[in-house]
């Protein structure tokens, strides 16, 4: 058994005993140090054309020191898992600053520096290991919708573009260290299932197998997905990957999150993940939740079953996850269901054959 491979089973092992606790915001902490363009170009960027400030991802090349110490935080704050700071590393969402070029490094100094900071705290706290999951988020760019209102046909990229743009991320994460893969912050389920593809072909190509973690994201009220699928229906859309976990992250609160989050955990045959902002943003763009109120949240979720890993998105600090860490320590994670077997398809709406 390999080193990643026993860490795995130690994972999976961990899932079964206590609620897993993720990391929170990045993009709020690193708002916090308020960096300028010098910071984000380093010496390697110096003469890049464009402006750099607030590609967050290149921090992993040029202020590796920043990265590290907000891995240090959130595994010091008590999460298990820790995200590599690539959520945008692929040559899609990089082309907007012209570094296409630079996704391989990105991913791979971000995988290495999540593991460096998960290596360090595991030796340092044996009885706690520290896992790794690789980012990968979602483009700015769809294949479930068109881009053009005039076209419905229209569309700025092919599968194959997308499936391509994922599969560099993925190999770079893979070999810089990560412990799963965590397609998150999910818009389009077709752009997913690209994701899915790669990793599966990953494995086929002889890669070792990683767990996949999938968390999508109900943009409103509507309780659907931006392209237009329900809870249900999005997981019978990405169910045959048999993932690790499925989840909901990002655009909601935990007060509105909720209901979604209590259907996800009826319908998915897996772990179950929520990860939500800190409330809404309030005039400002600012989160005003405190981290005892999204930690007594969080509690109840966990109370009543719904969950087995809990964490942070927008508006999240280390004070937020270890407020969650706190409330919910010693509590026993959601029982998976077992469902009775049936044909269980998908469009924007689940439809199920006995």
């Amino acid at each position: 058994m390999t080193a990643r491979a026993d860490r795995i089973a130690k994972l999976k092992e961990i899932a079964k005993q206590r609620v897993l606790i993720l990391d929170g915001s990045w993009g709020v902490m690193i708002q916090k140090r308020k960096l300028d363009e010098a910071d984000y170009r380093g010496d390697r960027f110096v003469h890049h054309n464009g402006q750099l400030k607030g590609n967050n991802d290149l921090l992993c090349l040029t202020r590796p020191d920043i990265v590290t110490e907000l891995h240090d935080a959130y595994y010091g704050a008590g999460a298990d898992i820790s995200e590599t700071n690539t959520f945008s590393a692929t040559s899609i969402a990089q082309a907007d600053y012209e570094l296409e070029e630079a996704v391989r490094d990105i991913n791979l100094a971000g995988a290495r520096l999540a593991r460096e900071a998960a290596d360090r705290w595991t030796a340092k706290e044996p009885h706690k290991p520290r896992f790794v999951a690789g980012s990968i988020g979602p483009l700015n760019k769809m294949l479930s919708m068109s881009s053009d209102v005039n076209d419905p046909g229209a569309r700025s990229v092919t599968f194959d573009q997308v499936y391509e743009a994922y599969r560099e991320q993925m190999i770079a994460l893979h070999e810089g260290g990560v412990d799963l893969f965590l397609i998150e912050t999910i818009t389009d389920t077709m752009n997913c299932k690209a994701a899915i593809k790669a990793i599966m072909d990953l494995e086929d190509e002889g890669y070792e197998p990683l767990p996949i973690w999938i968390s999508g994201t109900i943009t409103d009220r509507s309780g659907r997905t931006l392209s237009g699928q329900t809870v249900e229906a999005f997981w019978n859309s990405v169910k045959h990957a048999k993932p690790f976990a499925v989840g909901l992250n990002c655009a909601l609160g935990a007060e509105l999150m909720r209901p979604h989050i209590a259907e996800l955990s009826r319908v998915a045959e897996t772990l179950v993940s929520a990860y939500p902002n800190a409330g809404l943003p309030n005039a400002f763009g600012e989160y005003d939740e405190e981290p005892h109120q999204t930690g007594h949240e969080l509690h109840e979720w966990a109370e009543q079953g719904l969950v087995n890993i809990l964490g942070g998105c927008c508006g999240t600090t280390p004070d937020h996850i270890a407020h969650v860490a706190k409330a919910v320590e010693g509590m026993a994670p959601r029982r998976i269901p077992e469902r009775p077997k049936a044909m269980r398809l998908a469009g924007l709406e689940p439809f199920e054959l006995a």
